[in-house]
C-alpha cells in the first residue's frame, strides 16, 4: 500500500526531469542527471503509494513540520479501468462494495416492507444510476485527497516509481506507458464497480471475502450469480462461520460450484461467455455459459515494477510482499513499508493509516509508539454481514489446546426478520475464551444484521483484556441484536441447545 523514504542524515532530493525523475537521500548516491532538467526540489520524506497508508502517512508528517512528496500512479486494469487517487479501499475495496451492498440491503428492505404494511408497487433495480451514484462518490472522495494534500503542502506527483539504488528513485510519467498483457475474458472486482451496464448473469470464481461480499451484492440486485469455489470459503476466517456465511448466501438464490476450477472460457457468437470448468472430485467437466465472469482470486502487491532489489530491499518471493519489522523497518534502514504491501499484515485500511500515522510520529521524533496488530476487528460485507476481532476457535485451540479453550455459542433470530417471516437460521454469535477464569475473550464472532457496527463496540473491550465474566456483568441494550453477545450463556462443550427463545 505504501512505501516510505527517509534521509538517513538528512532530506531527500526529487528532481523532475522531461520524462522522468529521481529521489535521493542527502549525502547517499545520486544518479545521473538527464541533460534536460528542468526543476529539482528537496524534502524530507518520500511516500511511493497513494493509498490509505500512504497518504495518512504523508500528511501526518506534514502536520509535524516536515516537507512531504507522494508519489502515486494507477496501473489501469487489463480491461482498462483506471481511477483517481486514494487507493484500492476509495476507489475498488471498501467504499464502493460498502454502497453497492446497501443497494442490495434496500431491496431486501422494500421486500420486508409489505409485511409492514406499506402497499408498494414491483420495483426494478436500474444499475446504471447505482453506478453514477457510487463512481460519483468516488470521484468526490479522489478531489478530497487531492484538496487535503494541498492544504498540507504535500507535493503530489502522479508518476511510477522505480527504484534506481537505495537512495535513489526514478519515475517515468504515465504519457506513453503501455499496458503489458490483458485480460481475453472476463473483468476484476477492479472493473465491477465502474462498469456503467450490469454485469447480467454472472460466474464469480474465488472464494476470497472479496468474491463473496460482490457475489452477494449482484444477487442481492437481482442478477443470477454463482460462486466457483476451489477448496474453502474465507481462507484464513472461522471455518463455521464461513460455512454459515455461505448456507445464508445459498438460501437468499446464489448459487456455488465447490470443488470446482475453470479450464476454459470463449466467447461465444452472440456474446456470452461459454465456461468449461473441472469437478476436482470426479475429474469430470461441467459447461456454463455467462454475461460475464468475475475474477476475485485475490491480488499481489504491485513490487517487482519497483527494482526493490536494485534499493537491497528484501521481498518474500511466493507472496512479493515486503518484510519488515515491529517498526516496519525493511532490510533498508531508511525504507519503510506499510498497509497491504508489507508482510504479515491485515490487509485492512483503518490498521494502514493507522500504521501510518504512526510511522509518520515516529520518524518526526513525535513518539516511539508502534501498530499493535493484535485484536484487530473487521467485517465481511455479505448479504448476512459476518463481524470478528481476536481468534477464530481453530487458532484458539491450535495455540492453547482444546481442553483450554471453551467456547459461548448462540443462534437467534433479529426482530426486524420476524414480521417479515426472514429466515434467521444463519444468525449466530460465537464467543471464544480460555477455559481457565475469569475466562478471557479469545475472540468474538458475530453474524448478522450490522455486524460491524457490533463488532466495533465490542472490539475496545477485547482489546482492553475483557473477560467473559466481565461481558457477562455488561447490560444489553433491548431489544438489539448486539445484545445477545451479552446474553451469551450455553457452551459448546454443555451440547445443549444453543438457540435463543423469547426476548
Amino acid at each position: 500500500m505504501a512505501a516510505a523514504l527517509r534521509g538517513a542524515g538528512g532530506r531527500f532530493r526529487w528532481r523532475t526531469w522531461a520524462a522522468a525523475a529521481a529521489a535521493a537521500a542527502a549525502g547517499g548516491v545520486r544518479g545521473a542527471a538527464p541533460s534536460a532538467a528542468t526543476g529539482r526540489q528537496d524534502y524530507d520524506l518520500l511516500v511511493i503509494g497513494g493509498g490509505s497508508g500512504g497518504l495518512a502517512c504523508a500528511k501526518e508528517a506534514a502536520q509535524l513540520g516536515k516537507k512531504v512528496a507522494v508519489v502515486d500512479y494507477v496501473e489501469p486494469s487489463p480491461r482498462g479501468t483506471r481511477w483517481g487517487l486514494g487507493g484500492t479501499c476509495v476507489n475498488v475495496g471498501c467504499i464502493p462494495k460498502k454502497l453497492m451492498h446497501q443497494a442490495a440491503l434496500l431491496g431486501g428492505m422494500i421486500r420486508d416492507a409489505t409485511h409492514y404494511g406499506w402497499a408498494i408497487q414491483p420495483v426494478l433495480h436500474d444499475w446504471g444510476t447505482m453506478a453514477e451514484a457510487v463512481q460519483n462518490h468516488v470521484k468526490s472522495l479522489n478531489w478530497g485527497h487531492r484538496v487535503q494534500l494541498q492544504d498540507r503542502k504535500v507535493k503530489y506527483f502522479n508518476v511510477k516509481a522505480s527504484f534506481v539504488n537505495e537512495h535513489t528513485v526514478c519515475s517515468v510519467a504515465k504519457d506513453g506507458k503501455e499496458i503489458e498483457g490483458a485480460l481475453e475474458y472476463g473483468i476484476t472486482s477492479d472493473d465491477i464497480f465502474w462498469l456503467k451496464e450490469s454485469p447480467g448473469k454472472t460466474l464469480v470464481v474465488g472464494a476470497s471475502y472479496v468474491a463473496l461480499e460482490c457475489a452477494g451484492f449482484l444477487t442481492g440486485l437481482g442478477l443470477d450469480t454463482t460462486v466457483m469455489i476451489r477448496s474453502i470459503p474465507l481462507r484464513g476466517f472461522d471455518q463455521q462461520m464461513s460455512s454459515l456465511v455461505t448456507e445464508y448466501m445459498a438460501s437468499q438464490g446464489t448459487r456455488f460450484l465447490r470443488g470446482c476450477t475453470p479450464s476454459r472460457v470463449r466467447r461465444l457468437p452472440d456474446g456470452q461467455l461459454q465456461v468449461t470448468w473441472e469437478d476436482l472430485t470426479s475429474g469430470k467437466e461441467d459447461v456454463g455459459t455467462f454475461n460475464t465472469v468475475l475474477w476475485a482470486i485475490g491480488r499481489i502487491p504491485e513490487t517487482r515494477s519497483l527494482n526493490l532489489e536494485k534499493a537491497g530491499v528484501n521481498i518474500n518471493p511466493n507472496s512479493q510482499k515486503i518484510l519488515v519489522d515491529a517498526q516496519e523497518t525493511t532490510s533498508v534502514p531508511h525504507i519503510y513499508a506499510i498497509g497491504d504491501v508489507a508482510e504479515g499484515r491485515p490487509e485492512l485500511t483503518p490498521t494502514a493509516i493507522m500504521a501510518g500515522k504512526l510511522l509518520a510520529r515516529r520518524l518526526c521524533g513525535q513518539s516511539s509508539d508502534v501498530m499493535d496488530y493484535d485484536n484487530v476487528p473487521t467485517t465481511v460485507f455479505t448479504p448476512l454481514e459476518y463481524g470478528c476481532v481476536g481468534l477464530s476457535e481453530e487458532e484458539a485451540v491450535a495455540r492453547h489446546g482444546e481442553e483450554h479453550v471453551e467456547v459461548y455459542h448462540a443462534y437467534y433470530k433479529p426482530l426486524e426478520f420476524t414480521v417479515a417471516q426472514r429466515d434467521a437460521s444463519q444468525c449466530y454469535i460465537k464467543m471464544v475464551c480460555l477455559r481457565k477464569p475469569p475466562q478471557l475473550v479469545l475472540g468474538l464472532h458475530f453474524l448478522g444484521p450490522n455486524a460491524g457496527e457490533v463488532t466495533q463496540g465490542f472490539a475496545l473491550g477485547i482489546k482492553c483484556g475483557a473477560s467473559y465474566v466481565q461481558l457477562m456483568q455488561t447490560v444489553g441494550i433491548h431489544p438489539t441484536c448486539a445484545e445477545e453477545v451479552a446474553k451469551l450463556r450455553i457452551s459448546k462443550r454443555s451440547g445443549l441447545d444453543p438457540t435463543v427463545t423469547g426476548c
